[in-house]
């Protein structure tokens, strides 16, 4: 068993981290503050090939691996997690589309959004539906050679500057989960707009709203895959969004944890350094702790994928393990900054409202843990 990196894996993490550190880290306060999509480095991830490093050279990629890009998410993560999930967004919007697009769709959009002249989003969750994606309320119906689609989406990711979204829509509700199908629609469709943008506690920055279809039409051949094959083709991409929502979640531990330590290490109490007090160094060894192995079950999540395994439960296992060890690792390098870790001026209060949001998002922790169960109850049943 080889744990150590490849050449080309190696390459990648150093010039993510270099444009990381040097031009992500010193943005991310201020997209936090004014709550305004850094095009500007959508634009640069695009020169620099991390938007299509997943894609074939037949797209315009590089052709990377899962665990390239799982070493990539956590490198941005660790400067800014609203950069790092548009990347990821990105990705699983690539992914979705390979996998189910025909080959006009493919050439259409997939070298575009490569070149980061296209954000594409899925829309997906609704006012009253998240997780249970068979309660979707949005609908297709047939007219006219094409679907007339009718419907609310809420928390879309990239919703407010999104040029392309792939919408979960149902065109039979008694079908259940049945009926589910996918459709791409562009940007300037009739009928298709952004409606109010979220006002969020973290994670800001990415322009999250709402999406509106409104006696909406499209064409049929905007259908991606086949009718009410949506809900299957949907959740193929859970697996790699976890490994994603997981590798941010511990580059965002080990940037509260490099915090940590840096203020203790220059902050004095009652004549000495606080890093010198057990207490600080206990807190600090638990949060390294749970961040090496967190970041170790996810490395070997996408290792498994890259194989061409099965990874539902290793994915749900390692979402959990990090985005749980996330929210304990900011909360306690707030606490090590005392006072000070509660002003805006410092960076641990971002990362203490960004972290709660990976307890949520790409299927709570509650649905990890029902996940991991169903899978494990299948493995030994016997």
């Amino acid at each position: 068993m080889n744990f150590e990196m490849t050449d080309a894996q190696r390459m990648i993490r150093d010039m993510v981290r270099e444009f990381a550190e040097k031009e992500i880290r010193p943005r991310a306060a201020e997209i936090d503050q004014t709550d305004e999509f850094p095009q500007d480095l959508y634009r640069r991830m695009a020169e620099l090939g991390i938007l299509g490093m997943t894609l074939s050279p037949e797209y315009g990629g590089s052709g990377a691996d899962t665990v390239s890009w799982a070493i990539a998410q956590e490198e941005m993560a660790r400067a800014s997690v609203v950069v790092a999930d548009i990347q990821l967004l990105n990705k699983l919007m690539q992914d979705m589309i390979l996998r189910n697009g025909t080959e006009a769709q493919k050439g259409k959009y997939l070298p575009a959004m490569g070149r980061g002249e296209k954000i594409c989003v899925i829309a997906q969750t609704e006012p009253g539906t998240g997780s249970d994606v068979a309660g979707i309320q949005t609908t297709a119906r047939l007219e006219r050679e094409g679907y007339v689609l009718n419907g609310t989406k809420r928390f879309i990711t990239c919703a407010m500057v999104c040029d392309l979204a792939v919408v979960v829509a149902t065109v039979d509700k008694a079908k259940g989960r049945q009926g589910i199908t996918l459709f791409l629609v562009e940007k300037g469709t009739p009928g298709f707009s952004p409606g109010s943008k979220e006002r969020l506690m973290g994670v800001r920055g990415m322009g999250t709203g709402e999406l509106v279809f409104d006696n909406c039409w499209i064409p049929r051949e905007n259908l991606l895959g086949g009718e009410c094959e949506g809900f299957k083709r949907a959740m193929m991409s859970l697996d790699t969004g976890r490994i994603g929502i997981g590798c941010q979640a511990v580059g965002l531990a080990q940037a509260a944890m490099e915090e940590a330590i840096r203020y203790a290490r220059q902050r004095t109490a009652f004549g000495q350094p606080i890093a010198s007090n057990q207490g600080i160094q206990f807190m600090l060894a638990e949060m390294s702790a749970g961040i090496e192995a967190a970041r170790l079950r996810l490395l070997h999540a996408a290792f498994l994928k890259d194989q061409g395994r099965p990874i539902i439960r290793e994915a749900a296992e390692a979402k959990l393990l990090a985005s749980e060890l996330v929210v304990r690792v900011t909360k306690d390098a707030l606490q090590i900054h005392g006072a000070y870790g509660y002003s805006k001026d410092f960076p641990i209060e971002r990362m203490y409202r960004e972290a709660k949001v990976y307890q949520i998002w790409e299927g709570t922790s509650e649905i990890q843990r029902m996940v991991i169960a169903r899978q494990l109850l299948k493995e030994y049943g016997g």
